[in-house]
């Protein structure tokens, strides 16, 4: 704590103890800290990545050394350095830094921070408050801090690894200028492992390991551009390098709380340090639905390869299969459709196997499905008519059915002409009725056209020799498919869904 003259002079040579007084030491690295947490970078120039943000003349970078940074959202995966550089923001600053964690705040210490900042703006003091993880607030919460950041009173700092734009109120997000970090490339984790083992203070260095680079490259691989996740390896497998040779110097008399040196990091050792692949992921967030996106596109744009790909990143990162069996339905439904007929009860059994044997033997079956939609014939004609016919029935008027198609069960209706003019089909040759099925407002309306793709190819055939069978019979409700024109509006709405 810092005192000013008066307590200079109050005192006189009489030495001064606070309470507050910085522990001794406090400033060495914490050996009982994470690695990932005592090799934190302190300083722009130690800070690894982000060069599209942090490079000569950049935005960000040009902000910070300004010290006007302004309200500002990092978004990007986690151990990219979102914390790092807000840390580093906190120690370049002259404006009071308070750090927030969205997990352990309420709304009290919230408005209580909010109100202090106002107090310290009237006397020209800046106020820049850090919040970890906030997209865990809730909108009252955000709501918060909106007057304060509108006013000047705060300059906010947030940290997410969810998309700002579905997480963040619009109000608040409106007023923050958003940077998306990008994950560590592989290069860029390996001299960050390097830089942990031969720092001396910080990492480990003082324990004299070595580790060749196909070791680090592996570590940096399995951690998917995670700075933390792969510090959190690194310090594992440190220690499986450290635990023979203590055994060994403990049998030569070594005392036992001595380090080893000379231990090297080995492959089988990673291997044993990793156990399993770390996949980014997360049930709720962003980076499901882009999975699921990239699954779907695959599968209609027949690759096969890449839809097992993606399949298994789902998979194997804890996806829930059934909700992966239910998406694979949908696609059969919407892109191979009547062109090929088997694509959906072949899903429905992929399901059923899935909840029959559970995982991981059902893999097999979502992976033998999402490879036979990918090489299935594909029509979107079905999804493209119904479509059309949900558009004619929100903005048509609802005429009512004709009376020769209702039924009529009893006297009163057949007297009020229910059934009347209705022609049974498999009376009439051709199996083809004189008759009109859809309502006056819509006589003649065409909504499924099909493609020349697979079994639709046979179903077009059909319907052609219908049209002929009507034809012959002086009939005119069911028009030229290839000569139907396309409303302007009903022609956007079919481009949309394309897009989507």
């Amino acid at each position: 704590m810092a005192y000013g003259p008066f307590f200079s002079g109050f005192c006189g040579e009489m030495d001064f103890v606070s309470l507050f007084e910085p522990i001794p030491n406090a400033s060495a690295a914490d050996r009982s800290s994470p690695l990932a947490d005592r090799m934190r970078p302190r300083t722009l120039e130690e800070y690894v990545g982000q060069e599209h943000l942090l490079g000569s003349g950049k935005p960000l970078r040009a902000q910070i050394e300004r010290d006007d940074t302004g309200s500002i959202l990092f978004w990007g995966p986690p151990g990219t350095g979102k914390t790092t550089l807000a840390k580093i923001i906190a120690s370049m600053t002259k404006a009071e830094f308070i750090e927030f964690s969205a997990v352990l705040a309420g709304i009290k210490e919230i408005k209580q921070v909010m109100a202090d900042a106002e107090r310290a703006r009237q006397y020209g003091t800046r106020t820049i408050v850090f919040i970890d993880e906030i997209h865990r607030f809730n909108k009252a919460q955000q709501d918060a801090f909106l007057p304060h950041v509108e006013k000047g009173n705060i300059r906010l700092i947030g940290a997410t690894t969810e998309n700002p734009s579905f997480e963040i109120n619009s109000a608040l997000l409106s007023r923050c200028r958003v940077y998306v970090l990008k994950p560590l490339a592989e290069q860029q984790i390996v001299e960050l492992l390097r830089r942990a083992l031969a720092d001396e203070i910080r990492g480990l260095g003082a324990m004299k390991l070595s580790a060749a680079d196909d070791a680090l490259k592996k570590i940096a691989s399995y951690t998917s551009g995670d700075a933390r996740s792969a510090y959190n390896v690194l310090e594992v497998a440190a220690s499986l390098a450290k635990s023979p040779l203590l055994a060994k110097d403990a049998r030569n008399g070594a005392p036992a709380d001595s380090a080893p040196v000379g231990a090297e990091i080995t492959d089988s050792i990673v291997h044993d340090a990793l156990q399993k692949r770390i996949l980014l992921y997360d049930k709720s967030g962003e980076e499901h639905y882009n999975l699921i996106s990239a699954l779907h596109k695959s599968v209609r744009n027949s690759d096969p390869d890449a839809a097992l790909y993606w399949l298994a990143r789902m998979l194997e990162a804890g996806e829930d299969p059934l909700y992966v069996a239910r998406r694979v339905v949908r696609m059969a439904v919407e892109d191979i459709g009547l062109a090929d007929p088997n694509a959906l009860a072949l899903c429905m059994a992929a399901r059923d196997a899935v909840d029959f044997i559970g995982m991981p033997e059902g893999n097999l079956a979502l992976a033998q499905a999402v490879v036979y939609l990918s090489v299935a014939p594909k029509s979107n004609a079905l999804y493209t008519a119904y479509g059309d016919v949900q558009q004619d029935v929100e903005q048509t008027a609802a005429d009512p059915v004709p009376l020769h198609l209702r039924n009529a069960p009893t006297g009163l209706m057949k007297g009020l002409g229910y059934g009347q003019g209705y022609q049974y089909a498999h009376d009439v040759e051709g199996k083809v009725a004189d008759m009109q099925c859809l309502p006056d407002n819509l006589r003649g309306r065409v909504y499924y056209r099909p493609t020349n793709e697979g079994i639709e190819k046979r179903i077009q055939e059909r319907m052609e020799e219908i049209k002929r069978v009507r034809s012959a019979r002086g009939e005119n409700i069911w028009p030229d498919m290839s000569t139907r024109v396309a409303t302007p509006e009903r022609t956007s709405e079919k481009n949309s869904k394309k897009e989507s």
